[in-house]
């Protein structure tokens, strides 16, 4: 008889796991090698499936996608686990890669990973493993599901952050659904990073010290505006002092700058540093700067919109909530002045740095994840 690892005890109760058949998202790094690793312990029927949802002719990133696949196949081999590769490129290209381009030709900055999330790792990979036979399906992700809230079919689950602060990912995975979340096993949302190596290098994974990935979702690490110059061309304007008007610089096209942006300006002259302050579209103008705690870059409001509530209800306003405007950043304490089906305005306690349009707005409620919207103007 197995004992449930504590972080997966936490989110399912053992008579739901006992003998479940759970397909995971192996990515060849060392996350999702301790996930299906503690699943196994848990006793349940675990497999692995290495998702392909790019192609590229690009030989670097090819090396790339290989290098990931051996990983992953080395850990499948060590833990005896049946490894399926499935691709998913097509979806990709509709589902996250095309609307992320056509964000950035509006000159938003988008977020493409948390489409892949809701659209690829748990849909069109969710679907693939119950196809199969998967009770449920599990990644590396640091976040918790929580089961069994409240007597209302809206409390059934919950979506919280993972244990480890330095590492939560609730932010990329607050458009998933109810009925995305009840069959999404997290077995490292009760860890710490620190502990998820030490395990994997006690039990002998291949990949225990392999760096983790960054870069965009499944495209991996490269030179971002090298890459976006193949699908979106170079559209030089002027880049110009907010303040004076005074063209200081040039830009590459307002595609490859987002608000806040201090490095690649490739303008100097200012003891306090140039950052991006603005964007403005139909003049192909790049606004610009000086100063990190310049006016221009702060705003005490900010309003979303294509709001998701993971309950299928918005909050309460006029309730204190902390809202995330980015990934890494820590929670700023909030009022949401509105929330409905369409989007939310928030009011932040302190003006919040650079929020930009195309980016997500995340609402939490200690710590749970109620859900959040894309930002699409601030309010000074």
């Amino acid at each position: 008889m197995h004992s449930v690892p504590a972080p997966i005890a936490a989110q399912i109760p053992a008579a739901v796991f006992s003998g479940a058949r759970v397909t995971v998202g192996v990515s060849g790094g060392v996350d999702s090698a301790v996930a299906a690793l503690l699943l196994q312990k848990a006793g349940a029927c675990v497999s692995g499936v290495f998702m392909r949802n790019w192609r590229d002719d690009d030989e670097a990133a090819a090396c790339h996608d290989k290098a990931d696949f051996h990983a992953a196949a080395a850990v499948a081999d060590k833990l005896n686990m049946e490894l399926e590769v499935a691709d998913f490129a097509q979806e990709y290209r509709e589902r996250v890669f095309a609307p992320f381009l056509e964000s950035l030709r509006r000159g938003d900055t988008p977020n493409p990973d948390v489409l892949c999330n809701a659209e690829i790792k748990f849909d069109a990979f969710r679907h693939f493993a119950e196809k199969n036979g998967a009770d449920f399906v599990a990644t590396g992700h640091y976040a918790r599901v929580r089961r069994g809230l409240g007597d209302s079919a809206a409390q059934d689950v919950a979506l919280l952050k993972g244990e480890d602060s330095a590492k939560d990912q609730s932010y990329f995975l607050h458009r998933l659904t109810r009925a995305q979340l009840e069959r999404a096993v997290f077995p490292l949302g009760g860890m710490m990073k620190a502990d998820v190596r030490r395990l994997a290098r006690e039990a002998g994974l291949p990949n225990w010290n392999r760096k983790d990935s960054v870069g965009i979702c499944f495209i991996g690490e490269r030179p971002f505006r090298e890459f976006l110059e193949r699908f979106i061309p170079p559209k030089p304007g002027a880049m110009v002092d907010a303040d004076s008007g005074r063209q200081v610089g040039k830009h590459a096209g307002l595609a490859y700058y987002t608000l806040g942006q201090r490095k690649g300006l490739g303008i100097g002259g200012a003891g306090e540093g140039w950052f991006v302050a603005g964007k403005k579209q139909a003049e192909n103008v790049l606004e610009v700067v000086c100063g990190a705690e310049h006016p221009r870059l702060r705003a005490a409001r900010v309003s979303a919109a294509d709001a998701h509530w993971i309950s299928g209800a918005p909050p309460k306003i006029n309730w204190v909530y902390a809202a995330r405007l980015r990934h890494g950043q820590v929670p700023a304490s909030c009022t949401l002045t509105r929330a409905d089906a369409d989007g939310m305005d928030i009011a932040f306690a302190a003006p919040q740095r650079a929020p930009a349009p195309g980016q997500f707005a995340v609402i939490y409620d200690g710590n749970v994840c109620l859900g959040g919207g894309v930002i699409v103007a601030e309010k000074t």
